[in-house]
């Protein structure tokens, strides 16, 4: 249970369409102060992997618009009718435009190792590359 679900329950018991609400009013609701990082547009944002707090307005079926950070102030606008249900984990908001990983993603994730104390970002020819290349081209072994 999140700190935050306070706000969820909040909005979820509003019959209006939108809620404008100041900063200190979302904080007298959740009964705690909102982070330092509120100060920044980007925690208003509706990309659901941006806080905590943003997945609780989003399963409440509310996204943040007209956010005035030097008034302290916001609208949350109803995006489901109210009574609807999240659509589960397949949920995604419109805005949110990340690609979906591949379930093959990590599949190879432990199947090798690198030996303790290899170097990866040592060259792996010759110091003398150019000149042994250079050789094996003038005798005609790689024309």
């Amino acid at each position: 249970m999140s700190k935050y679900d306070r706000l969820g329950t909040y909005l979820r018991g509003l019959s209006a369409n939108e809620v404008p609400m100041t900063f200190a009013e979302i904080e007298r609701v959740v009964g705690t102060k909102l982070p330092k990082s509120q100060e920044s547009q980007a925690w208003w944002s509706n990309s659901p992997s941006n806080n905590v707090m943003t997945k609780v307005w989003l399963a409440a079926g509310f996204e943040t618009t007209q956010v005035d950070m030097g008034g302290k102030k916001l609208v949350f606008a109803r995006i489901r009718p109210r009574g609807k249900a999240e659509d589960g984990p397949a949920f995604q908001h419109a805005q949110d435009k990340r690609p979906r990983r591949s379930p093959l993603f990590g599949a190879l994730k432990g199947t090798f190792t690198i030996e303790p104390g290899y170097d990866l970002t040592q060259p792996t020819l010759a110091e003398d590359w150019e000149k042994a290349f250079e050789e094996k081209w003038d005798r005609g072994l790689l024309k």
